[in-house]
């Protein structure tokens, strides 16, 4: 209690420096969730990916991360058994960070796509075990959470499913498939713009003091994007002009190659909604336990400091600009061969998912809801679409990174313990 009270700054500092840590491994390897199947399709430039993911991925943080920050930080331990341990629960969080931070890095420079959930909670449940226990931790929570990591790249490969079905359907299967593709394109960007506006008014611009009704959040959401769909068609009708007798595949998939310019900002607005929680969500944690350091019980809730979000806001922008690439092209390429509509399926469904998560505070694997999001589409073209071998070890990895996480962060939990003690 004496260690907080007096080097209480000291320990935030620390604290934020492993937090910003943490947020450029998120960055270098969770790229490939947001960005990947944009670059693969070709859509996009690995530069474009990158200025596009900077600004939404940004935004996403900042706006919407902090209702799955509760759940990171309230949901996986019980806060009220370190009331007379304060202290172990910050050497806690920040182990958590550094361990975590620590993993994504070497996943990322090995080429690995990983989950940064699978690597945060492993390290907080890794220190609380061994700190205070298994009966610390909130099983039944955890049990829902690793729930959803199965039950997630499910729902997304559905939704993928069923997204690219529809374009075969209302597009490619026809005789006009130009005609039809500038006709239903500007309609899957409403659907699109609905989704991430909705949930951004509802559940991201409350703790900046706007809350609108549900009635106003409809009319707005459907206000933006009606704007987005015209100047969508408006566009596509101009830009297509000279190419009415052209039903190719090559270019119908030119026009779904717009189109994956607002799925790439869907997507990235959605994994910084949720995946920031990872990085800010234990600094979270710390900042609030130091400030009741003098009182005798820790609060469960707390309100997140204003700098918080934007710190892993700005360190996931730099890991995706700086080392991202490498996994970038892991996701893009490996699983297997995309197209812009194929990409624009697999994003859509995977924004829907995470975002849909993101809403209710359930952190979920982003990894895997892409990864379940292309196997739908692939199975849609047939299993033999799929590089089967590029899909097992993403699974490997996946069973790799809990255990890693709880490794490292015994291994920095008792570091720090012997450091500051």
């Amino acid at each position: 209690m004496d260690i907080l009270a007096n080097y209480g700054n000291v320990l935030i500092l620390i604290s934020a420096i492993f937090s910003f840590f943490m947020a450029i491994g998120i960055g270098s390897n969770d790229v490939a969730n947001a960005m990947g199947t944009s670059v693969g399709s070709k859509a996009l430039t690995v530069k474009q990916a990158i200025i596009i993911a900077m600004i939404f991925e940004f935004t996403g943080a900042y706006l919407a991360g902090g209702q799955v920050t509760n759940t990171i930080r309230n949901g996986v331990i019980d806060i009220s058994l370190f009331n007379h341990n304060p202290d172990i629960l910050v050497y806690g969080m920040m182990s958590a960070l550094l361990a975590a931070g620590t993993w994504l890095l070497i996943a990322s420079y090995m080429g690995w796509p990983v989950s940064t959930t699978h690597s945060t909670i492993g390290a907080i449940i890794g220190f609380t075990c061994t700190s205070l226990g298994i009966e610390a931790v909130n099983w039944a929570n955890v049990r829902g959470i690793v729930s959803s990591w199965l039950i997630t790249p499910i729902i997304s490969g559905f939704f993928s499913y069923i997204i690219f079905i529809s374009t075969q359907k209302l597009i490619f299967n026809t005789d006009n498939a130009l005609v039809n593709a500038k006709r239903f394109v500007p309609i899957y960007m409403f659907i699109t713009t609905i989704i991430i506006t909705l949930v951004t008014i509802k559940k991201g611009l409350k703790h900046i003091g706007l809350n609108l009704s549900n009635e106003n959040a409809w009319i707005l959401a459907v206000s933006i994007s009606s704007i987005i769909m015209v100047l969508g068609y408006i566009y596509i009708q101009k830009k297509f002009i000279n190419c009415k007798n052209d039903h190719s595949f090559s270019g119908v998939e030119d026009v779904f190659g717009i189109l994956m310019i607002i799925t790439a900002c869907a997507m990235a607005f959605s994994h910084g909604s949720n995946d920031v929680a990872n990085a800010i969500g234990p600094l979270s944690s710390v900042v609030s336990t130091i400030k009741h350091a003098t009182s005798t019980i820790i609060a469960s809730k707390n309100t997140i400091t204003w700098w918080i979000l934007p710190l892993g806001g700005i360190g996931i922008v730099i890991g995706l600009a700086t080392l991202g690439q490498k996994v970038m092209a892991t996701v893009g390429t490996g699983i297997t061969e995309l197209t812009p509509s194929r990409g624009f399926s697999a994003q859509l469904a995977t924004a829907c998912t995470v975002i849909l998560a993101s809403g209710t505070g359930l952190p979920i694997s982003t990894t895997q809801t892409l990864v379940g999001a292309v196997l739908g589409v692939g199975f849609a073209r047939g299993i033999a679409a799929l590089n089967l071998g590029v899909v097992r070890n993403i699974v490997a990895s996946w069973i790799v990174t809990l255990p890693a996480g709880a490794i490292l962060s015994v291994i920095f939990f008792y570091a720090l313990q012997k450091i500051f003690s």
